[in-house]
């Protein structure tokens, strides 16, 4: 590809509606290894029963004894004053289960919001429901199950139109000016974790994007690997920039592939001690080696399992890791369930580089710096206000430096005489009414051409090629 083409779930202007739980560094244990000792005894316990009793029978108001029981947990969990621990009631064990799966259930569609009402931004997953149903880009959904859908926030549509697999959504659809409907029954959607090509430029460069560590992302590794060798790949770039994390056994897998046998992937251990190591094996990667000039994209938001898979090929294999300091998430989460389907989410351990090194708030340093322009970083405009002239707040000085991106003079916090005629100039160039003022319309047209900025000039993706070129 003659620039590589930033995905847009990767920054700040997200038109399509991507719901992830950030998963962290996870591995889970079962009910009986959970629940197979307590050091606790009743006595320990005697305030917990006795507050939950007292309020049962004393409390002003009906309590329900499921709402103490939650909050009793909740608060537990709370009270370690750690992000990564959390108790997760059914719902929310559910939605971070599904986040790290690699699938869900739906009908296989992505949309985005033009004009006030969603739209189906890209041909649907294959062999979907959607696909089955005959849906295609660009359809305009009017209702679903008899409710409008104009005007409605992104969030909520999808809601609406994900549910259980075998039960149906029936769409208004518009398509040329032509309406019908179309009722669909709902499925499990696999969802890949990557994506992958051949860079237009120089097409012995395959690059790899990958968004998570989720259950298959070994497997899709591996595969893209051997259709991009297939294709005439003769070295490799990893784009793990914005990837949150995942499944510890996940990483270890895809980070043998780069690896010597022998070679240490990650360590683990406690404040006084180094208590276990994984290393590149057969048995990890199942002889699948490779053997390429790699290059592995960081950012600031690449956590956890990508900083373990970064670190990894940085001290073991002396690859080269492009980008900025990462996130910085140094410790390791198992995941516990209960017989009603809730969860607990709790640190155990920490982990180490192969060279021994706690990242934990610091991040893995690049051997490479290079980064995207301040802009990328911004975040989206409001869509529910309007701005004009005569407003000032934090707000307009980001819409002015998104102008400035665009390369129109503004600057300050103030929307001025010179926001005013930035922005008609801007509206006559879009094709959008020269109000002066920025609503939604105006704002959501700034951020897309904004992205388009972003993806025609990635500065970090193009050092990577000079690495791999030279």
């Amino acid at each position: 590809m003659k620039n590589k083409k930033i995905s847009l779930k990767s920054f700040i202007i997200s038109l399509v509606l991507v719901a992830l739980i950030s998963g962290g560094l996870v591995y889970w244990v079962t009910s009986s290894e959970f629940f197979q000792s307590s050091s606790l005894s009743q006595n320990d316990l005697y305030k917990v029963h006795a507050l939950y009793n007292d309020i049962q029978e004393n409390y002003y108001e009906d309590v329900d004894d499921e709402d103490l029981i939650e909050g009793a947990l909740e608060g537990m969990t709370d009270s370690l004053d750690d992000p990564y621990t959390s108790y997760l009631g059914k719902q929310e064990a559910g939605e971070f289960t599904e986040s790290l799966s690699g699938d869900f259930e739906g009908i296989g569609a992505t949309l985005t919001i033009v004009d006030d009402l969603p739209e189906v931004s890209e041909a649907p997953v294959k062999d979907s429901p959607a696909e089955k149903a005959g849906l295609q880009a660009k359809d305009k959904i009017l209702e679903v199950d008899g409710k409008k859908t104009e005007g409605k926030d992104l969030d909520s549509v999808v809601q609406t139109i994900r549910g259980k697999k075998g039960s149906t959504v029936k769409l208004a659809v518009e398509r040329d000016d032509e309406n019908f409907d179309v009722e669909i029954k709902r499925d499990t959607i696999p969802l890949e974790s990557l994506d992958y090509e051949l860079d237009e430029d120089h097409q012995e460069v395959g690059s790899i994007e990958i968004a998570s560590f989720n259950e298959n992302t070994a497997k899709e590794l591996r595969d893209a690997i051997k259709d991009l060798r297939k294709q005439g790949a003769k070295s490799f770039v990893i784009d793990l920039r914005q990837n949150p994390g995942g499944y510890l056994d996940q990483v270890e897998e895809m980070a043998s592939m780069f690896l010597a046998d022998g070679k240490t992937i990650v360590q683990f251990g406690t404040d006084e001690e180094i208590t276990g190591k994984s290393k590149a094996s057969e048995k990890l990667d199942g002889g699948f080696k490779v053997n390429e000039p790699t290059t592995v994209l960081v950012d600031k938001q690449s956590a956890s399992a990508s900083e373990i898979f970064a670190a990894a090929l940085k001290e073991s294999a002396n690859a080269p890791i492009v980008g900025t300091n990462t996130f910085g998430k140094g410790t390791v989460q198992s995941v516990s369930d209960f017989s009603d389907d809730s969860e607990v989410k709790m640190t155990v351990q920490k982990w180490l580089t192969p060279k021994g090194e706690w990242i934990n708030e610091k991040g893995v340093e690049p051997t490479i710096e290079a980064d995207l322009p301040d802009y990328a970083y911004l975040p989206p405009l409001p869509k529910d206000e309007t701005f004009e002239k005569g407003d000032q707040s934090d707000t307009v000085k980001n819409l002015h430096k998104f102008l400035q991106a665009l390369g129109y003079d503004t600057k300050g916090d103030e929307f001025n005489d010179k926001t005013v005629q930035a922005v008609k100039d801007f509206q006559e160039e879009q094709d959008i009414a020269q109000s002066g003022s920025v609503d939604k319309k105006t704002s959501t047209a700034i951020e897309q051409e904004v992205v388009k900025k972003i993806q025609d000039s990635d500065s970090v993706y193009k050092k990577a090629i000079e690495e791999l070129t030279k």
